[in-house]
């Protein structure tokens, strides 16, 4: 992966081995068990989850139970989770259950888009501990992948950690019966440099004395409140050369060397290599410029034939109508 930096979390969050379990949920948890997998999350994930959630409570009104699939992909026992999409599920007399006619179909979607990510797990919200209803719903999903894995997270945790907890499962005898338990599994959270300015964008600094904006729109608004002084002074100085040269005001050789020193620094922008990166540059801006004006068209075109089916869809019923009739 290009352009990566990497954040090892907590042991005291993400370390399984050793962990002493939580009141009320030893029998979920495999203690003293080594997790057999290294998870790397990118931010996307997380992203996509607390949006899930967000929204999901905005329109309910209360704290809600989401669920949704983890795209990634396996080198091995290394896996990298870098995308989510959520899932539909109905509740039953025994618990949840997840739809996995909608689960097929999305996933048959993402494929077509992301032909190498592939289902690694399911997440969920609440608390960090491993309950009955997500070995339920982990029995579901192992048969789509034996190796599901688990992600929690605890949109409530007033922790400075990341409140994410990833598990897989295993199955183990206990009096002589099978049965599933989780193991907390070490995890790293990794970026690439479009994420990294994707979650700036997010991630809005605040202050009682300044208002919500990103660290990366603060450094464009200081790059461009340079760029607007420089073009001033330069301004500037072409006034006071074209006064010296009509002969309004008096000439001071000191300015005018301060000025020749500075234009022959220009035939350094006229260099080859200086040429061949400014061309190209301008080439990927209008690029992108041009793809936003194509994507933008695009959707007004879809939004027209919309409208279009919707009235022509009507017209057609009138017509069904009066053919009735006469």
């Amino acid at each position: 992966m290009n352009d990566e930096s990497s954040t090892e979390m907590p042991s005291s969050s993400s370390v399984a081995d050793g962990v002493v379990p939580e009141a009320g949920n030893e029998e979920f948890l495999a203690t003293g068990v080594p997790a057999s997998v290294t998870i790397a999350l990118h931010p996307l994930v997380i992203m996509n989850i607390s949006d899930h959630f967000t929204r999901i409570k905005a329109q309910e009104g209360v704290v809600p139970k989401v669920y949704g699939a983890l795209l990634g992909k396996q080198n091995g026992r290394n896996l990298e989770l870098y995308n989510s999409f959520e899932l539909q599920h109905s509740e039953n007399a025994d618990g949840c259950v997840i739809e996995m006619e909608y689960f097929q179909n999305k996933e048959e979607q993402f494929r077509q888009v992301f032909s190498d990510l592939d289902f690694l797990g399911w997440y969920t919200v609440g608390s960090s501990s491993a309950t009955e209803q997500d070995i339920k719903i982990q029995k579901q999903m192992i048969t789509v992948n034996e190796s599901s894995l688990l992600l929690k997270l605890d949109p409530l945790s007033k922790s400075s950690n990341l409140p994410i907890t990833i598990y897989e499962s295993m199955i183990d005898i206990i009096d002589q019966q099978p049965r599933m338990l989780f193991i907390k599994v070490q995890y790293t959270l990794v970026t690439e440099e479009a994420e990294r300015i994707g979650v700036d964008h997010v991630a809005r600094v605040s202050t009682a004395a300044q208002s919500e904006i990103s660290q990366v729109s603060e450094y464009m608004q200081v790059q461009q409140s340079a760029i607007k002084m420089l073009s001033s002074r330069v301004d500037i100085i072409l006034q006071y050369v074209t006064a010296v040269k009509d002969g309004h005001i008096p000439l001071d050789q000191s300015i005018m060397r301060q000025c020749l020193s500075l234009c022959q620094r220009l035939p350094v922008l006229n260099t080859k290599e200086f040429q061949g990166e400014f061309h190209e540059q301008c080439s990927d801006i209008t690029l992108m410029s041009y793809l936003a004006t194509i994507t933008k068209g695009c959707s007004i075109t879809n939004e027209l034939i919309s409208k279009f089916n919707v009235i022509y869809d009507k017209h057609g019923s009138s017509r069904r109508m009066r053919g009735l009739f006469f």
